[in-house]
């Protein structure tokens, strides 16, 4: 019976769509999605390199994409990094991890996504993972994970040898947004100190790779023994100040008016319009004369961006990060995006639970009732900003966060 293979999943509108075509963009490139389990050979008789991806589970429920180069290959593929996840998903990884191991995903019901290069074209110009090898060296091989359709969601690759050990973890910027962020985080992670200390480590920076319209950045593999936090409600105060003050002393307080961090985010308001300029003005008028230590901040300092190893701290993602923002900004981060993307509560009800946790932790930061008030209604300006900033650099609108954000500052500083 000939094999089935179903059309190019590029042309689809899902999540192995968009990934698809942002991962394999080159136009020269033939994929197809097969029910059968082909060869797992990469070269055939006339030249062709030819990439294989189990699909895991299904084209339809597509959640990664696992590389058949080898069944060492697969399986670390899913185990890397699985002490990393919540239970279940860390179960299904073992799972498809195992199957992988023997050579069975296909009697699983997984379909295979075939990438093939013509004999004319050199891998290094039509595959990503081949053009990164540039970087790291060596043959590679690249997990994919998928997600939704999102302008702000960028593609992953886990980056492994031949021996399936992690060499790199990298992420694509598609689109304008998604590229001035993979480009923050290069610029974050190459300024970023090393002294120890407090300071949590984080992953070194390998390589910027401009590849097409894309702007990919790859860093180095995390320890293979990290872990999540064991409390991870507890907030990490003492690493949050080291981010803040770069492992040095606290800086001298001074006012709010006349800050470069209000200056920014005025002219951040005139270029967004509409009600957060009133906000920003709101703000000015009502703590212009409070003063505070500003700082570093990572940016987006949540559990499931922190883990330990050998009792250090490990903080990752650090494309959102910036300098000179009031110090506490990363406390009322951690709680407001906790209970917005953990608890799924609305920005109001997210609020009020950032609100608890300065009150309960900020003293330690060096806020009083004031500087928590400032510090908070802040952080909630430079949040809406942000995702102004994504929607205008193609990223769209956050519907938890817009309107809601603007409606609850009009409230907080009317």
């Amino acid at each position: 019976m000939a094999e089935r293979r179903d059309g190019d999943p590029r042309e689809r509108q899902d999540g192995i769509g968009w990934v698809t075509r942002a991962v394999f963009p080159d136009p020269r490139l033939r994929l197809s999605v097969s029910r059968e389990q082909p060869v797992a050979t990469r070269k055939d008789a006339a030249g062709a390199v030819t990439v294989r991806y189990a699909v895991v589970p299904s084209v339809e429920r597509a959640r990664f994409l696992l590389p058949l180069a080898s069944r060492r290959v697969g399986a670390a593929s899913t185990w890397a990094y699985n002490a990393l996840r919540p239970p279940r998903v860390r179960l299904n990884r073992l799972a498809v991890g195992l199957l992988a191991g023997v050579g069975a995903t296909g009697a699983a019901g997984m379909p295979v996504l075939t990438v093939s290069v013509p004999s004319m074209v050199d891998p290094a110009e039509a595959l990503l993972v081949d053009h990164l090898a540039s970087v790291l060296g060596g043959r590679l091989h690249a997990a994919i994970g998928i997600r939704p359709p999102d302008p702000h969601h960028k593609p992953t690759l886990q980056i492994f040898d031949d021996r399936g050990r992690p060499r790199g973890y990298a992420k694509i910027g598609w689109n304008d947004a998604t590229r001035a962020m993979v480009r923050a985080e290069a610029a974050a992670l190459r300024g970023l100190p090393r002294d120890g200390g407090d300071l949590p480590d984080a992953p070194r920076l390998l390589g910027e790779v401009g590849w097409g319209d894309l702007a990919v950045t790859v860093v180095e593999p995390m320890p293979a023994g990290v872990r999540g936090l064991r409390r991870p409600e507890e907030p990490r105060i003492a690493a949050m100040l080291a981010v803040a003050r770069r492992g040095g002393p606290p800086r001298p307080a001074r006012p709010l008016r006349g800050s470069p961090f209000l200056t920014d985010l005025a002219a951040r308001a005139e270029v967004a319009g509409g009600p957060v300029r009133d906000a920003v003005a709101a703000l000015a008028a009502r703590d212009g004369e409070v003063a505070l230590e500003f700082g570093d901040w990572h940016g987006d300092w949540v559990p499931w961006n922190l883990g330990t190893h050998r009792s250090r701290l490990i903080a990752w993602d650090w494309e959102n990060g910036g300098t000179d923002r009031p110090v506490g900004f990363d406390l009322a981060h951690q709680g407001f995006q906790t209970a917005l993307s953990l608890g799924g509560r609305p920005a109001a009800e997210a609020a009020e639970q950032m609100r608890a946790l300065l009150d309960r932790q900020g003293a330690a930061l060096g806020l009083d009732a004031d500087r928590r008030r400032l510090v908070g209604d802040a952080y909630l300006i430079e949040l809406w900003l942000r995702t102004a900033e994504l929607a205008a650099g193609g990223g769209g609108w956050s519907p938890k966060l817009h309107p809601s954000l603007l409606e609850l500052l009009a409230v907080r500083l009317g």
